[in-house]
């Protein structure tokens, strides 16, 4: 299934808006931007046949952004939003001088909007978006007297991704990720990976108010609607229904996003490999 190409019904304006992530965090984006943007019509990746993206090098992270845009670009989207934090660590530079179309990370938006809120900034992330130290440095970037603790937390995804989200073992965990960074003191949290804000009735079990929340994707949508009206891209005409595609199980993935969506998504089957493998056919 692909969105129809550019003629006299479907202008560049009303071109889809791709997201993409390693599975439901993106859906966290996805809420942002039918929140801030009802208008635009979206696609949405979820790459499950290899999610958690968290252990994975940079060089299999960059790899999968760039075969996930080269399908994104057979479906005549006008922009993309790289709603893994993962990806923006360490594959959004390439990606964007790879292609075209405005690419839109999480990084920076959610590192500017932590530098507001507080001095003592904690980040939770997965382990490559941890090690990869794009945060801190984009934190250090917009307040050099900042101070920043990072966790990596390899077992968030999997857990979110499981819909065990009520298990005791979940809360477990989180308290044990997240105590060094209450020893610290921090005053500002950033969820480091959109699968975190599902995490959400579990912090508010034991994190104080005090501590002020950041979801980068409130942010990443902020930033996207400034880029669409410098571009003058904005959709001026109704939404289309979104459409999902997952290269894992569409079943898997339509049964657990069920549970945010509050309605069961029609999700499709996607092969990268054999749209990358056309690409280099076309080209021979």
């Amino acid at each position: 299934m692909t969105f129809p190409p550019e003629s006299a019904t479907v202008t560049k304006s009303s071109a889809p808006i791709g997201i993409f992530d390693s599975g439901v965090g993106g859906l966290t984006v996805l809420r942002e931007l039918t929140r801030q943007l009802p208008q635009e019509s979206i696609l949405y990746v979820g790459d499950t046949a290899r999610l958690p993206y968290g252990d994975r090098s940079p060089e299999e992270i960059r790899q999968f952004g760039h075969e996930i845009m080269t399908w994104m670009m057979t479906q005549n989207v006008k922009m993309v939003m790289m709603a893994c934090n993962t990806s923006s660590a360490l594959a959004l530079e390439q990606v964007q001088q790879a292609f075209p179309i405005p690419i839109l990370g999480l990084i920076c938006p959610g590192a500017r909007a932590a530098v507001k809120a507080g001095r003592r900034i904690g980040v939770i992330a997965t382990p490559a978006t941890a090690a990869s130290d794009a945060y801190r440095q984009a934190i250090l970037e917009a307040d050099a007297e900042a101070q920043v603790w990072q966790m990596g937390c390899p077992q968030f995804v999997p857990l979110i991704e499981q819909g065990r989200l009520q298990d005791p073992a979940t809360l477990a965990v989180a308290k044990t990720y997240l105590q060094p960074l209450l020893e610290a003191n921090i005053d500002t949290l950033v969820h480091g990976c959109t699968h975190y804000p599902h995490l959400q009735p579990v912090f508010q079990t034991f994190l104080p108010d005090t501590i002020k929340r950041i979801d980068p994707a409130y942010f990443m949508v902020k930033a996207a609607v400034q880029e669409l009206e410098l571009l003058n891209l904005k959709s001026t005409r109704p939404a289309r229904p979104t459409q999902f595609f997952v290269s894992g199980c569409p079943e898997q993935f339509a049964n657990l996003a069920a549970r945010w969506l509050k309605t069961t998504p029609r999700v499709n089957p996607v092969n990268f490999d054999a749209c990358v493998t056309a690409q280099k056919s076309q080209r021979l």
